[in-house]
């Protein structure tokens, strides 16, 4: 067995590059070994996904110590703008993959706000566009819901009632 192959052990720290930054070395640990050690899940610090990467892959670096494998926190959590991707006129905004937008604002002028600015920067929207798009701006009682590591997505918004003390109001904008 290679000594790449001995080092490639659940909880190990290591340093990860990805190819197209081969000089930047993010920290992370292996969580897992897939496939008789082929390929291993390296979940970088502070983040919630793991990367499949192979044992011998040339942008790996094995540190010496191992320790437990962290636990990832679960359920309900109140997101930020890092969760969302971005704020826009310092408001959370994310775009979902069916292509609506969930813009984190109670009121609903900051909301339009954020949204028209995010239209505009991320999608090149023109201002008539804009308008039209922000008549179909709603406001919304959700909660956000971490999920298990290997899940599709990393968190859900689920539909909630005003009165859940965990809910948070926000704005909704439909593809």
């Amino acid at each position: 067995m290679s000594t790449t192959l001995e080092q490639a052990v659940v909880g190990r720290r290591v340093l990860f590059a990805y190819y197209r930054a081969p000089d930047t070395y993010l920290p992370g640990i292996i969580t897992a070994i897939r496939d008789d050690a082929a390929t291993l899940q390296v979940r970088l610090d502070g983040r919630r996904t793991t990367i499949p990467c192979p044992a011998d892959y040339r942008g790996l670096r094995y540190l010496n110590e191992v320790v437990p494998v962290p636990e990832l926190t679960m359920g309900r959590f109140r997101p930020t703008a890092k969760d969302f991707g971005g704020a826009w006129e310092g408001v959370p905004v994310c775009r979902m993959e069916e292509d609506d937008i969930v813009i984190l604002a109670a009121v609903p002028s900051a909301a339009r706000g954020a949204a028209a600015a995010y239209l505009r920067e991320v999608c090149g929207d023109s201002d008539d566009v804009i308008r039209e798009y922000l008549r179909w701006l709603t406001d919304r009682w959700v909660t956000f819901e971490w999920q298990r590591e290997d899940a599709e997505y990393p968190w859900l918004m689920v539909s909630a009632a005003e009165g859940d003390e965990q809910a948070l109001h926000i704005h909704y904008l439909p593809a």
